[in-house]
């Protein structure tokens, strides 16, 4: 048995959820931010034996997308005067980071 963590964007829970839904997994979906940019993701947890590991990766991969985002590398200073004003940069976000633990007792009650 396994319990898989994958953290994804936000964008991407319900079209994961639906799909592990459909193919008969049960899964437990958190809000939580991420580190680098703020901004939203959910966190999955799944239960799932050993052999149905690779069925729920590729699931994951399928539904979860990476994306192209732009920020600002640098806070803009109106008041001081010949301050650079930065261009916005492309980051890449988004796709999935999987977890997978061992698990020694599963129980739904």
């Amino acid at each position: 048995m396994k319990l898989i963590i994958a953290v994804i964007q936000d964008k991407d829970a319900e079209g994961l959820l639906s799909a592990l839904t459909v193919k008969g997994y049960r899964a437990t979906k958190m809000a939580s931010t991420g580190g680098f940019l703020r901004e939203g993701n959910s966190t999955i947890f799944l239960g799932v034996e050993e052999d149905a590991m690779d069925e729920v990766i590729t699931i994951i991969r399928e539904r979860c997308h990476q994306r192209e985002h732009y920020i600002n590398p640098a806070p803009y200073a109106p008041s001081a005067p010949g301050t650079y004003i930065p261009y916005p940069m492309k980051v890449e976000i988004g796709g999935a980071t999987i977890f997978a633990l061992p698990i020694d007792r599963w129980e739904r009650v």
